[in-house]
């Protein structure tokens, strides 16, 4: 059976107001709304942007659908969980703080930021899903007492996956630390010597402090390292090299089989809406502006992540005449969603429906 996404043209150019009326419809078109009881928890997962990176959703765009998920319940929420990495989103009060600093906060936008996993990242819960990669997976623990989910998913290529969007939002999003730790192990890294500079940056980036200085180059230890790729993002001079093969498709295969689990975990009551504005190289966890590699094409939404990621990123891809994805970072995108395909965490069959 065809999965149906709805897409609505859409720019930065456009304004708040106009973006805010095409959030709410292309929401209400998914049919999610029916699923929401008056003292439903329902959570807004979003990425509230990295410091010094301005790509996230802006919670200007969402005032209308706040507004009227405010109506159907009052137990309404943004959330996110805290990163692998060090930073500003690597506890909750800064996370918290950080949100604020965006335009997440009560005053502004009315509803509660609340971190899924708690303080320091430990609030975790497990839910067997005995897939081929994932045994039992490590998900926050509020979302085992959410009742609907609506994945907010700003569209960036991505270093690890080709591009981030309704997958990965799911997968890694809702991961706790520990979670997101299962699903990075496998990646190793290395470092070209020739190429390094020895700046020393990415041992300030590296949470695992796996990077050290010998020779009058960064080393990384083996036995330390966690594959988060933080080092492959930061590194100046693009010493840092990964091995794109079976261990990258292994990260991937985890981060799907991840999605799987929150999404079976909330069945029928989870929707998903795809920003494809600002459209950078990496994802907003950088804290940096990247600049685009695409221009901004609209707001898709369905029941469906694997539909709506495959069309999002097929939208991308007309538009622009070429796969700037697949440029931006040298992996094949299409693999995760072949594999997502496989284990049912959705279809690439899709219908289309310009609004």
């Amino acid at each position: 059976m065809r999965s149906k996404v709805y897409y609505i043209k859409a720019a930065r150019s456009q304004g708040t107001e106009v973006l805010n009326r095409k959030t709410r419809e292309v929401y209400l078109r998914t049919g999610l709304d029916g699923m929401i009881e008056p003292d439903s928890f329902v959570a807004l997962k979003i990425h509230f942007g990295e410091q010094g990176n301005t790509g996230y959703i802006r919670p200007a765009w969402l005032e209308e659908l706040v507004q009227h998920l405010q109506k159907k319940s009052s137990r309404t929420f943004f959330t996110d969980t805290n990163t692998l990495y060090l930073g500003k989103r690597s506890n909750a009060v800064d996370h918290t703080r950080l949100a604020a600093k965006h335009g997440f906060s009560l005053e502004k936008t009315g509803i509660p930021v609340i971190i899924a996993d708690g303080l320091i990242g430990r609030d975790s819960d497990e839910l067997d899903v005995s897939l081929p990669r994932v045994q039992s997976a490590k998900i926050a623990g509020l979302f085992f007492n959410t009742d609907v989910l609506l994945c907010l998913s700003h569209f960036t290529g991505h270093v690890l996956t080709g591009f981030g969007a309704a997958i990965k939002n799911l997968g890694m999003g809702c991961a706790s630390r520990t979670g997101k730790l299962e699903q990075h192990s496998d990646v190793h890294l290395r470092i070209k010597s020739k190429s390094c500079k020895n700046c020393s940056i990415c041992l300030d980036y590296c949470p695992a402090g796996a990077i050290v200085q010998e020779g009058g180059s960064a080393v990384i230890l083996d036995e330390k390292c966690i594959g988060c790729g933080e080092c492959l993002v930061v590194c100046p001079e693009g010493a840092v090299k990964m091995k794109w093969d079976g261990e990258l498709r292994r990260v991937q295969e985890k981060m799907v089989e991840y999605a799987f689990a929150v999404k079976s975990l909330f069945k029928e009551r989870i929707g998903f809406i795809n920003f494809l504005t600002h459209i950078t190289k990496d994802c907003d966890c950088m804290s940096e502006d990247g600049s685009d590699i695409a221009g901004d094409v609209g707001l898709l939404s369905s029941l469906d992540p694997v539909a709506l990621d495959l069309a999002s990123a097929e939208l991308i891809i007309k538009t622009e005449g070429r796969d700037v994805l697949r440029e931006a970072n040298d992996v094949s995108w299409k693999e995760h969603l072949q594999y997502a395909e496989k284990i049912g965490l959705g279809t690439t069959d899709y219908e289309l429906i310009t609004l």
